[in-house]
């Protein structure tokens, strides 16, 4: 990496067959991974032809490549042991976050049959009054707006709402499973 690059042959293509393998060596010793100084190699390079799109370096001798290459480079390993201690610091708060909560058999069971119990509770609703629940429970709909959906009255749609709610009382009262 010592020779100087001629004027006709400082292209970054020229700068990358002349330099990688030292560059490549020299990050592998700094970062004590070569897989990672491969691609920070890479992006040494990729950084150089991004900066210098609008100014090509055709024509332009840089007097010392090897040294150009290196602050490029070197600035990359800044920031990736940035990231990496950044990515630790984040997998440590992680890992100091409680587990999420799995729920036991028993709770699913019972989570399941509420589930069944509502179920056979709404099915078992005259099939207008059953529209009118679910539009407003579900869908958090209006009564002016159940009313324009189903095309009935908003005093129908109380009503139907009303019939839904004793309905509920009713079955609630008789199933002591509900309490």
């Amino acid at each position: 990496m010592s020779r100087q690059a001629p004027a006709d042959h400082s292209t970054i293509e020229y700068l990358y067959r002349s330099h990688y393998g030292e560059l490549l060596r020299w990050l592998a010793r700094k970062l004590g991974n070569s897989s990672q100084a491969t691609d920070l190699a890479q992006d040494t390079f990729l950084r150089m032809l991004s900066r210098h799109q609008a100014q090509p370096l055709e024509g332009q001798a840089l007097k010392e490549p090897r040294a150009y290459l290196k602050t490029i480079a070197n600035g990359l390993v800044v920031d990736f042991w940035r990231r990496q201690t950044l990515e630790r610091a984040y997998l440590d708060a992680l890992a100091q976050q409680p587990e999420p909560l799995a729920l036991s058999p028993e709770e699913h069971a019972v989570i399941l049959e509420t589930l069944q119990q509502l179920s056979r509770l709404i099915e078992a609703m005259k099939p207008k009054v059953r529209s009118a629940f679910l539009m407003a429970q579900l869908d958090g709909m209006s009564y002016a707006e159940i009313a324009s959906q189903m095309g009935i009255s908003v005093r129908t749609v109380e009503r139907y709402m009303a019939d839904a709610l004793f309905h509920c009382h009713r079955l609630m009262q008789a199933d002591p499973a509900a309490d």
